[in-house]
C-alpha cells in the first residue's frame, strides 16, 4: 500500500526544471508510505511515490519504469492485486521474464502486454498511474469499487493527481476552493462516484480507465455493476457464496509482513477471522485479531435500537473458538477528545466530517495496531452486499422515496446542519439534493424482465448502497488507516462476490427472515451459536460524560474567538446556546453538531480554503 501523486503538463518541460513542488506532492504521502519514496521525470510527466512495504519488501520500489525498442513506461502504484501470481504466470508463457516478486511488476507487464484492457484482469485494490513516453499518454486506473481513492485536478495543459486531495494541493496549480457542492456532499451521507470536495477536483470513478493526452482525458468504463439473472437455488448459492469467501481470503492474506483481522464480534468479522484462522493454521501459524472498547464501556452501556449488545464478549468468544491471538484496544475519552488527536483526524480525510470519536477511535484503533500488524482484513462492505443493515427491512416492507439510510438514521445525525448560518443553510438546499442524487443513482439500475417489483426495488436499495454508501465507508477506512501506514484489505470487497450477491434474489438473501441470510448460512458451521444469531450492532461510540463535556469546552473555547472564519459558516448564537447545556444534558444531535463545528475550524486553520 502506498501514496502516489503527478503531474502532467504538455506545455512545460520538467526534464529541465527542479523537482521541488513533486517532492512537496510527494510528502505529503509519507504516511502513506512510511517506507520509501521516489520520483521519476520526463519532459511532461512528473511521478512521485511513497512506499508501506507489503510484498518483495527489496525489489518492489517505485516508480516502477521498463525501458522497451519504443522508449520507457514508467509507473506509480498504490494498493494490491492479489492474483498477480496466475497473471505473472501468464506473462512468463508470453515471453516477459519479470525481476522482481512484487505485484507492481506484474502490474506494469500486463499494460505492456495488453494495453489499457489489462484492468479487465486485475483483482485487487488498486489506484496507479501509468505515463508512457512511446504515446506521451497518462493512464490512470482505479479498482472496481473504489476501495483505494483516487483524485485528479485538470489543468489547462494536463492535470495533477493524488491518493488524497492534499497531494494535489501541494501544487500552487491548484486552487483550495470549496462551492456549494462540495459542501452539499459533505453535509450528506451520500459518495457520487466522481465527486470530489474541492472546487476543479475529481475522482477517477471506480472500475474506470482515464486516459490522458493531448487532446484531453478519454474515460472508459471496465467494469460496473450489471443486471444478471440469478439462477442457483438456495444451497448452491450458500455453497457458492462461501467457495468465494475462502478463496478471497486466501488471497488477501498473502504478505510478506505481519498480518491481523479487525474482529467486532458481528457476523462479518467473524467470519472472516474463522476463515483466515483456518488457513494459516493450515501453514502453523496463528492467526492476530483486534477488537476496540471504550474504557468503563460496561458501566456506560445503556442498550439502545442501534447497538443492542456489547462487542467485547462476542469478539473474545470468536477468538476462543478459533484460536487467535486477541488483543482488545482499549481507548479512554481524554485520547477520544483530544484535540491532537481531532486534528490528525481532520488533515488525514482533507475534509471536516464532523463524525466524532467515531472516526478517532478508528484513527487510535489502527495506530495501536500497527505497532503489531502492517496489514489487516476487514469485514467492511459486508452489510452493503448482504443487506444487512435495518433500514434494508424498512425499505422492503414500505419502498423508498430517498437513499434507505436516510429514511431511518435521525436527520440530525447524517445532516448536521442545525448549527449552520441560515443562509447557507438555505443556499444548500440539500433535500433537493438529495432528492436529485437519489433519482439519478436510482435511474441507474437496470431490471430483469419479469421481476417482481420488490425484486427490483431491493435491487435498487443495493445498487444505492454499494455505489454511494459504501464509498464513504471505504474512503474513511483508507484515511484512518494510512495515516498510520496500516494497510486493510476488505475481502467482502472482491467483486467476484459482489457481482454475485448483488443479483442474487432479496427472497435468497433474507431467506430464514433476518438479515444477511447468506452470509449467516455460509458461516454457520465456522462460529459459535451466540455470534451467528447475533442481531447486528452498529460500530460503537462512546457514552462517557467526560467525553461530551470535553467537546463542549473546546467550543465553549472557540466561541472566545468570535472572529475566527467558522463563525462565517456558523451561526454564533445558535452555537451559544448549544454550548451552554450542561455535558449531561447534551443530547447527541447537539454534540454531533458540535464535534462538526471543532472539524471545520480545524480544517479552516490548516487548509485556509476560499470559499464560491
Amino acid at each position: 500500500m502506498c501514496g502516489i501523486t503527478g503531474w502532467v503538463s504538455f506545455q512545460r518541460d520538467f526534464s529541465t526544471a527542479t523537482t521541488e513542488t513533486l517532492d512537496a506532492m510527494t510528502a505529503t504521502m509519507a504516511c502513506r508510505g512510511p517506507d520509501d519514496s521516489g520520483v521519476w521525470i520526463a519532459p511532461h510527466a512528473a511521478l512521485g511515490h511513497r512506499r508501506l512495504a507489503v510484498i518483495d519488501l527489496a525489489g518492489g520500489t517505485q516508480p516502477m519504469t521498463i525501458d522497451t525498442p519504443e522508449g520507457v513506461v514508467a509507473m506509480v502504484y498504490s494498493g494490491e492485486t492479489y492474483n498477480f501470481r496466475e497473471l505473472r504466470s501468464e506473462l512468463h508463457a508470453r515471453g516477459h521474464r519479470c525481476t522482481t516478486e512484487s505485484d507492481t511488476e506484474v502490474v506494469l507487464r500486463a499494460y505492456l502486454e495488453w494495453g489499457a484492457a489489462f484492468a479487465e484482469r486485475l483483482n485487487g485494490m488498486y489506484a496507479f498511474a501509468i505515463w508512457d513516453t512511446r504515446t506521451e499518454q497518462l493512464v490512470m486506473v482505479r479498482d472496481r469499487l473504489g476501495i483505494k481513492p483516487f483524485y485528479y485536478y485538470p489543468t489547462d495543459d494536463g492535470l495533477l493527481f493524488g491518493s488524497e486531495p492534499k497531494a494535489i494541493l501541494a501544487n500552487p496549480v491548484a486552487d483550495k476552493t470549496i462551492g456549494l457542492d462540495g459542501l452539499r456532499e459533505l453535509f450528506t451521507t451520500i459518495a457520487r462516484p466522481e465527486q470530489a470536495f474541492w472546487e476543479g477536483m475529481r475522482q477517477v470513478p471506480p472500475g474506470t480507465v482515464l486516459t490522458v493526452g493531448r487532446d484531453g482525458i478519454r474515460a472508459t468504463t471496465y467494469w460496473s455493476l450489471r443486471t444478471m439473472e440469478h439462477r442457483d437455488d438456495r444451497a448452491t448459492t450458500v455453497r457458492t457464496v462461501r467457495e468465494l469467501l475462502e478463496d478471497t481470503v486466501a488471497r488477501q492474506l498473502i504478505s510478506d509482513v505481519p498480518r491481523c483481522v479487525l474482529l467486532s464480534g458481528g457476523l462479518d468479522s467473524s467470519a472472516l477471522t474463522a476463515l483466515a484462522a483456518r488457513h494459516l493454521r493450515d501453514s502453523g501459524e496463528r492467526l492476530r485479531s483486534f477488537s476496540v472498547e471504550f474504557q468503563n464501556q460496561q458501566r456506560d452501556f445503556v442498550p439502545d435500537e442501534w447497538r443492542i449488545t456489547l462487542d467485547a464478549p462476542f469478539a473474545r468468544a470468536v477468538a476462543d473458538h478459533v484460536g487467535s491471538e486477541h488483543r482488545d484496544i482499549v481507548l479512554d475519552g481524554a485520547a477520544l477528545s483530544d484535540p491532537a488527536v481531532r486534528a490528525a483526524v481532520v488533515t488525514a480525510r482533507d475534509v471536516p466530517t464532523g463524525f466524532g470519536d467515531s472516526e478517532t477511535s478508528l484513527y487510535l484503533l489502527f495506530k495501536a495496531i500497527r505497532e503489531h500488524s502492517t496489514v489487516a482484513l476487514s469485514g467492511e462492505s459486508s452489510d452493503e452486499l448482504f443487506g444487512g443493515y435495518r433500514w434494508f427491512a424498512e425499505a422492503a416492507a414500505h419502498g423508498m422515496s430517498t437513499f434507505p439510510w436516510l429514511s431511518v438514521l435521525p436527520q440530525a445525525f447524517v445532516q448536521r446542519t442545525r448549527l449552520l448560518d441560515p443562509d447557507l443553510t438555505a443556499a444548500l438546499d440539500l433535500d433537493t439534493y438529495l432528492a436529485d442524487s437519489f433519482a439519478d443513482a436510482a435511474a441507474e439500475v437496470a431490471g430483469l424482465d419479469g421481476e417482481s417489483e420488490l425484486e427490483f426495488r431491493m435491487r435498487q436499495a443495493s445498487y444505492l448502497h454499494l455505489t454511494r454508501f459504501l464509498r464513504a465507508m471505504l474512503d474513511r477506512k483508507d484515511r484512518m488507516s494510512m495515516a498510520v501506514g496500516l494497510e486493510v484489505r476488505v475481502p467482502y470487497c472482491d467483486h467476484r462476490l459482489v457481482e454475485y450477491v448483488y443479483n442474487a434474489r432479496w427472497s435468497l438473501k433474507s431467506f430464514d427472515g433476518r438479515e444477511k441470510s447468506l452470509l449467516r448460512a455460509a458461516s454457520a458451521d465456522l462460529l459459535p451459536r451466540s455470534v451467528v444469531e447475533r442481531v447486528k450492532s452498529h460500530y460503537p461510540i462512546t457514552k462517557d460524560v467526560a467525553y461530551t463535556e470535553s467537546v463542549r469546552a473546546q467550543a465553549s473555547d472557540l466561541l472566545a474567538t468570535q472572529q475566527h472564519p467558522v463563525f462565517q459558516l456558523y451561526d454564533y448564537d445558535a452555537v451559544t446556546k448549544a454550548v451552554d447545556r450542561p455535558a449531561d444534558q447534551l443530547i447527541e444531535p447537539d454534540r454531533f453538531d458540535l464535534e462538526q463545528l471543532l472539524d471545520f475550524a480545524i480544517w479552516l486553520d490548516h487548509y485556509a480554503p476560499s470559499f464560491t
